[in-house]
């Protein structure tokens, strides 16, 4: 089943609506404004918190965390860098692993278990700016998790392109001098 998922869609904080095929909301992604770490949480249309998605403070890497009913679902880090791939490496509390890997700024990536695809994220389906579909292809798979799953990995890659533009810009000498 495919979802719409767009971007930004309230001024304040990041919140990110998320429709199914047939244009039901289905999910909303609330961005809690003001919190000292990156927090979000994926909650269902009744306002229920189904998962929340939290930054890792203190992390030697970058990490996300995701939370289901207080205890940790599952730890996101980004596995390997290369210049044409991003790869993230999501581990299951029980052990599971998911490998996460396209070009995630352009939203356009994958999620796959041992080889197996489970969701294809990509905004080439749509042409309304700010919005990507999450197809998720396998039947058995928790939509909720591969939606936070995107959400988390396109945040933390966003993030990490801030930081390297922000390290070009104090090394680059000033024009002034």
């Amino acid at each position: 089943m495919k979802y719409l998922v767009r971007d930004k869609v309230l001024a304040i904080g990041d919140d990110y609506r998320v429709e199914d095929e047939a244009g039901r909301h289905v999910f909303l992604v609330d961005g809690k404004a003001l919190r000292v770490r990156d927090t979000l949480e994926l909650k269902d249309p009744d306002g229920r918190t189904l998962i929340t998605l939290r930054e890792k403070m203190f992390s030697f890497r970058d990490a996300m965390t995701l939370e289901r009913d207080g205890g940790r679902l599952a730890v996101i880090r980004r596995k390997r860098f290369s210049l044409l791939r991003n790869h993230y490496l999501v581990t299951l509390v029980e052990g599971t692993e998911l490998d996460v890997s396209g070009r995630i700024l352009d939203r356009e990536f994958k999620v796959e278990y041992d080889g197996e695809l489970l969701a294809l994220v990509s905004r080439q389906w749509y042409r309304i700016r700010e919005t990507y579909a999450v197809d998720v292809v396998r039947e058995d798979a928790e939509a909720a998790l591969l939606l936070a799953v995107a959400v988390c990995v396109i945040r933390m890659a966003e993030k990490e392109r801030e930081e390297r533009r922000e390290e070009q810009e104090d090394a680059a000498p000033d024009a002034g001098d």
